[in-house]
């Protein structure tokens, strides 16, 4: 039986009939078509062009950030990258388009102040973008519905974010960045930033961290330890100096955990960025805690003893009692943090061991809280920070029975009152101190510098101090601080032939100075492209497209 594909078919070609117009008659034809005219409507107003709604990057953008140096860091890393982009920076809220607003998780206050900062922004109609651990930790509540979030693993995309803000869409970046499936530290250490002092330099060494705290919602944000490779960070470092910077910072949730998840540790790196640090520059560490610098000790102390490293080292406590410490799941009694004191403080002499303790927290006795006022008593801590418990949401301390909110106060009350009944720097009167100029004190009458220990030096403000090492006299102390008058004849050292960017400028861009040569690091990445020439181009394309509907329209009809 013959199938239906088998009977035939004239080839297409045979298929025109003979009747049809040639292509020559169908040419004739079109020249005698009259078109009709339409009639013509009135005359439409073309819409006026605002370049700022319509190119992303000509904005002003208002940037708070709450919390740690870690968090600092990240600011300034979202700042720098916006403004290598073309927005403008602003210290002016109210002359912002755009809040960027950088959160912090760890206490109950910082969070009202987050989500407040949220509210007084849309009621002034302001765009909104959300960074920090707060919408990373918990992006579903309720008062970030509908709102741009950029993750704390995702800043080296917060460009991306604000463009679709601006242009009032809602984009949420919470992913983790992994190579391999191995977890990575977090977005890349060469990206352009602004230092809010362009004389220090914060570096996160890791984030996340390797415990479970059961009052810690930082770990809901930051996750698991996550290290950065040595090189890049002694590169980073390296880049630092270079751009004038003469202190630098070591940040993360847990500096001593350092290098576990990467097959290195944290005196291996602490030695390798010694060798990078200029004479008249200096090195601080962040937190550590106890259990993970127990094993470092002996390495540690000749750190804290080189002449560039500050002998400072922050370990928090949180409490004298082991039962308490065990219901936090520290994973340390007390007497590990009296070996890592002690040991500190008998091999480098003078250290500064800053400390913190939670007052109040669920099941602390009264006997359990004078255990820890017994060890305040012991080591007269010169930096403490306490803290009334606040239960975080999704904790596990929040689910434990809490003590009495008046309990909490007058606890945090009585261990203030400890903490102001001594004067740790009576005995430095009349030492003669190197100091590093780096700040200004909040009163604007003095600059601060600070000594090998860390503690804070307050010099008369001579505009020639800043970014140098000087000698001064001790003649006066307080509580945190101390006065220093300038040694007559002696010589400040400063740590960079470069000069140190100005406030406000862009870190890691290559910028040509007057004389014609280039200052700062070569860009990488997307911001080695000239991003304002790409919204000029773009603003006049936009501009030649309206003026060519304008001309079709006055054609068409």
């Amino acid at each position: 039986m013959p199938s239906a594909c088998d009977s035939m078919i004239d080839d297409i070609e045979d298929m025109v009939s003979a009747d049809d117009p040639t292509p020559q008659d169908r040419q004739n034809a079109r020249k005698s078509i009259i078109p009709r005219a339409r009639k013509r409507k009135d005359q439409l107003v073309p819409e006026e062009l605002h370049a700022d709604s319509l190119i992303p990057g000509t904005q002003k953008i208002w940037m708070r950030t709450w919390g740690c140096s870690h968090n600092n860091s990240d600011g300034e890393y979202m700042a720098g990258q916006l403004a290598a982009s073309g927005y403008k920076m602003t210290d002016d809220p109210s002359e912002a388009d755009l809040w960027l607003l950088n959160s912090c998780t760890v206490k109950n206050p910082a969070e009202d102040h987050f989500r407040n900062s949220i509210r007084k922004a849309q009621d002034q109609q302001k765009k909104v973008v959300l960074a920090g651990c707060v919408p990373q930790a918990q992006p579903r509540m309720d008062y970030l519905k509908g709102l741009s979030i950029i993750g704390v693993q995702q800043i080296d995309r917060v460009v991306e974010v604000v463009d679709e803000a601006v242009k009032g869409h809602s984009v949420r970046l919470l992913g983790q960045k992994k190579d391999g499936g191995k977890r990575l530290g977090g977005a890349r250490l060469d990206l352009p930033k602004i230092r809010k002092n362009p004389l220090i330099e914060i570096i996160s060494i890791n984030t996340g961290c390797l415990n479970a705290c059961t009052y810690c919602k930082t770990k809901h944000a930051r996750g698991d330890l996550a290290s950065y490779p040595v090189e890049e960070l002694v590169k980073r470092a390296r880049q630092s100096f270079q751009e004038g910077v003469c202190e630098i910072w070591l940040t993360s949730e847990d500096t001593g955990a350092y290098g576990r998840d990467i097959g290195t540790d944290l005196p291996s790196l602490l030695w390798r960025l010694v060798e990078e640090i200029p004479e008249g520059a200096m090195l601080r560490l962040g937190m550590t805690n106890p259990p993970y610098i127990l094993e470092h000790l002996e390495e540690m102390a000749k750190v804290l003893n080189h002449p560039r490293v500050y002998a400072f080292l922050h370990v928090p406590v949180q409490s004298a009692s082991d039962s308490v410490l065990m219901d936090m799941k520290r994973e340390y009694c007390a007497a590990d943090f009296r070996t890592v004191v002690d040991f500190l403080k008998d091999r480098v002499p003078g250290i500064t061991i800053a400390t913190d303790i939670i007052c109040g927290f669920p099941g602390e006795t009264e006997a359990d809280f004078q255990e820890t006022l017994e060890m305040v008593r012991q080591y007269r801590f010169p930096s403490l920070f306490i803290n009334q418990f606040y239960p975080r949401p999704g904790t596990p301390a929040a689910k434990m029975e809490q003590v009495a909110a008046h309990v909490k106060k007058q606890r945090t009350k009585e261990l203030s009152q400890l903490f102001h009944s001594y004067n740790p720097y009576d005995h430095k009167i009349g030492e003669r101190q190197k100091v590093l100029v780096t700040e200004e004190s909040f009163d604007a009458q003095y600059f601060v510098a600070h000594n090998k220990f860390y503690e804070q030096v307050l010099v008369p403000k001579e505009p020639a101090f800043t970014g140098k090492m000087i000698e001064v006299d001790v003649y006066e102390s307080g509580k945190h601080f101390l006065k220093g008058r300038p040694v007559d004849h002696s010589k400040p050292i400063t740590a960079s032939i470069t000069a140190p960017l100005q406030k406000g400028q862009v870190s890691g861009l290559t910028q040509e100075t007057p004389n014609g040569q280039c200052h700062g690091a070569t860009p990488t990445g997307s911001f080695s492209v000239d991003r304002e020439r790409l919204k000029a181009i773009g603003l006049g394309l936009a501009v030649a497209a309206a003026l060519l509907a304008l001309l079709l329209e006055k054609l068409y009809y």
